[in-house]
């Protein structure tokens, strides 16, 4: 799918089959404006059913979105936990607790939702097998990107990296630093000393990881759900908030 110029998404500017098919919403929605009666922390275009928002307007938010993208079926929802855990979607939807999903299926529509973490696009460079991930920090550190890749089973990958939070608003302790260190010495160049805590890059973190697995064909990651208020939203902001849905498929 080639880069579109949208307010309303973000269409990945990546090498891919082109039966594979990807975006990652923002929290606009031009002409399309639903008020939640729970605040303007909401508005415009959420797609979380657990931040208590109107779950009324968010499954209309959910039916434009199928409708606007043309999306061959109900996306494959997960309740986010920031664990390891990886299934496999299929056709049949029940929410399920994981942080990632992937599909060798055809219309099968793999998503996670963030507000600063980082949402993962996996694609084979067949376009055979997708998958989705929903890496915030935890996730990164217990190896959620490197559980997905071997629910995958090739090493022959394409990924995107969505909007999350950036480098300069990213501050982290010691024991988050320490937790990375743990895995790999390699991790330390993704973290910058700040007064008396650490800037985390999320992106750095994310690449170092699928170096280690020999993936090289990475793009995305020029964003910042922070600072960008306007396009994005972000829990770090505003604690109260709305979320943004990356999705794949393939038909």
């Amino acid at each position: 799918m080639m880069l579109k110029k949208s307010n309303n998404f973000i269409f990945p500017n990546w090498n891919v089959p082109p039966n594979v098919h990807a975006v990652m919403t923002t929290r606009i929605k031009e002409n399309a404006r639903f008020p939640s009666k729970n605040g303007e922390c909401y508005a415009d275009f959420n797609l979380a059913t657990h931040v208590n928002d109107d779950l009324e307007r968010v499954l209309e938010n959910r039916r434009l979105l199928k409708t606007e993208l043309s999306l061959p079926t109900e996306p494959f929802w997960l309740e986010q936990i920031h664990s390891d855990k990886v299934i496999e979607a299929g056709h049949d939807w029940t929410l399920l607790q994981a942080d990632a999903s992937f599909s060798t299926q055809k219309d099968v529509v793999c998503v996670v939702l963030t507000a600063d973490c980082l949402p993962v696009l996996i694609c084979s460079t067949d376009g055979t097998q997708i998958a989705a991930v929903h890496a915030g920090w935890r996730g990164l550190a217990n190896g959620i990107i490197s559980n997905t890749v071997a629910a995958l089973k090739t090493k022959d990958l394409i990924v995107w990296l969505g909007a999350a939070i950036g480098v300069e608003r990213f501050e982290v302790g010691d024991d988050v630093r320490d937790t990375f260190l743990q895995k790999s010495a390699d991790y330390s160049v993704a973290f910058k000393a700040h007064e008396n805590d650490w800037l985390a890059n999320i992106y750095q973190l994310a690449r170092i990881e699928l170096a280690h697995l020999g993936i090289t064909a990475v793009s995305g990651g020029e964003f910042c759900t922070v600072t960008d208020a306007e396009r994005f939203y972000s829990y770090r902001r505003e604690k109260q908030t709305g979320r943004m849905a990356t999705l794949i498929w393939r038909t």
